[in-house]
């Protein structure tokens, strides 16, 4: 057996009987899994005859062990948050359609119908909304998403060209990413928390951080997705935007770095493919023109199907707007939404949303109490999250993310962040009064709890 192979079981066996003590690391090892997609490697072969389906036992480890765990959580006096609720009610939404709409017709044989993963993506993004809820478990979080993205960078600079799909990059990391556009939009919702891990590290954060985002840059230019230009696009204007004042100069200069950087990195292909973007309607290609044609045979669709044809139901419907488009997709979340979903899938998809910058807004507020670095280390984090989520919703625009796992992590992560100023609040209330009244002297004396570590 490869040693990779044997590595690989270690590391997975590890994971499991970790979980049952500690949550957290069935948590990081599920994100790290997600995103390297093991299956999918060349030594995995070696193990593939035991059958196990390994990111779901990795799942079930985690859930025992937030059972036996569960009195030590910190997720504060309410099971469920708000937003939690919002993304509950959809949940429900899906299920409400399987219930009135007609059966999947043959397309979902061998693999989870997407009521069935969608709910199992939604238990996962509760867990980490239950877990990861004190500093150094968020930290560690954003910097296992980190690795994983500099993982995924590597693989595609280490994949042959000759496995390229039509010149693009294809079939690197997890099943979400077996299409390009969803990599290259899972790679830039990224870069924006790379990029605030950077600011806020020291040295080593600071490499590490480089690294992945030099390689993860490198990666989308292989995809040749205009999806992620998109997305990468409006994550920049939210950045200059969004930026805090006395931040916007350092952050407008890595920004021009970021945009020169990545235009030395580029090649003919990318940039040709990229500057078709705002081309008019006589020069569009045939790509963009059938995203065109779809979107409007979809509105038709929903003018008949008010509340919607069903999850999954898309493909087999389409053909009877527009025949040309028979057993196509949406490339549109929003459209994937309203025409599945109904008018009430697309109102909660849409407050969940809202709700998510709402979350972030309200946390920013209520970090304003907490000691100067933690305040500081908790504006970078809801920032990045932001830009993330700007990045991710855009690229949605073009691409299907309705049910791609990816989406719903940023949409959850806001909670944690709420729920670590939360605890920070509740530390800073519940310590000595000695403890957080010093005069300027001693606090220069004193070391700071910080978002970085307790």
């Amino acid at each position: 057996m490869p040693l990779k192979s044997l590595l690989f079981l270690g590391a997975f066996a590890a994971c499991v009987v970790g979980a049952l003590f500690n949550p957290l690391i069935g948590i990081l090892g599920y994100v790290l899994h997600y995103s390297v997609g093991p299956e999918r490697q060349w030594w995995a072969g070696a193990v593939s005859y035991m059958g196990i389906r390994y990111i779901y036992t990795i799942a079930l480890a985690t859930a025992i062990g937030i059972a036996l765990n569960f009195r030590k959580l910190q997720y504060g006096s309410r099971l469920f948050a708000p937003h939690e609720k919002w993304i509950l009610l959809f949940v429900g939404v899906v299920w409400l359609s399987v219930l009135i709409s007609p059966p999947t017709v043959g397309r979902y044989t061998t693999l989870d119908h997407p009521s069935v993963k969608f709910t199992k993506v939604i238990v996962f993004v509760l867990m980490m909304t239950h877990i990861i809820t004190t500093p150094k478990r968020l930290d560690a979080l954003l910097w296992v998403l980190i690795i994983g993205i500099l993982v995924l960078g590597w693989q595609a600079y280490d994949t042959p060209y000759r496995q390229f799909v039509s010149g693009r990059l294809e079939r690197v990391g997890g099943p979400d990413f077996a299409e390009s556009n969803v990599l290259a939009a899972y790679l830039a919702c990224m870069l924006p928390i790379a990029g605030v891990q950077f600011f806020r590290s020291g040295l080593p954060g600071k490499l590490l951080s480089l690294a992945a985002g030099v390689f993860a840059t490198n990666a989308i230019i292989l995809t040749r997705s205009r999806t992620a230009v998109l997305g990468l696009g409006a994550a920049g204007i939210a950045a200059m935007i969004l930026a805090p004042r006395k931040h916007r100069a350092k952050i407008g200069i890595a920004l021009a770095i970021a945009v020169l950087g990545t235009l030395y990195l580029s090649d003919p292909r990318f940039l040709e493919r990229a500057g078709t973007i705002s081309e008019p309607q006589e020069a569009r290609d045939a790509s963009a023109q059938s995203r065109l044609d779809i979107w409007e045979a979809s509105i038709a669709m929903f003018k008949a199907n008010p509340l919607g044809v069903g999850v999954g139901n898309f493909h087999q419907n389409i053909g009877n707007y527009n025949p040309a488009y028979k057993g196509r997709d949406s490339h549109n979340t929003f459209v994937r939404c309203y025409s599945e979903l109904g008018i009430q899938g697309i109102a909660i998809f849409l407050a969940v949303i809202a709700s998510a910058f709402f979350v972030l807004r309200r946390t920013v507020r209520e970090a304003q109490d907490l000691p100067h670095e933690q305040r500081e280390q908790a504006t970078y984090i809801c920032y990045g999250l932001a830009l993330s989520l700007a990045a991710i919703l855009s690229c949605g625009l073009t691409i299907t993310l309705l049910y791609v796992e990816a989406l719903w992590w940023i949409l959850g992560l806001p909670v944690c962040l709420e729920r670590v100023v939360a605890n920070l609040k509740t530390d800073m209330a519940t310590s000595p009064l000695q403890d957080r009244i010093a005069v300027p002297a001693q606090r220069k004396a004193l070391p700071q709890r910080t978002l970085v570590g307790t």
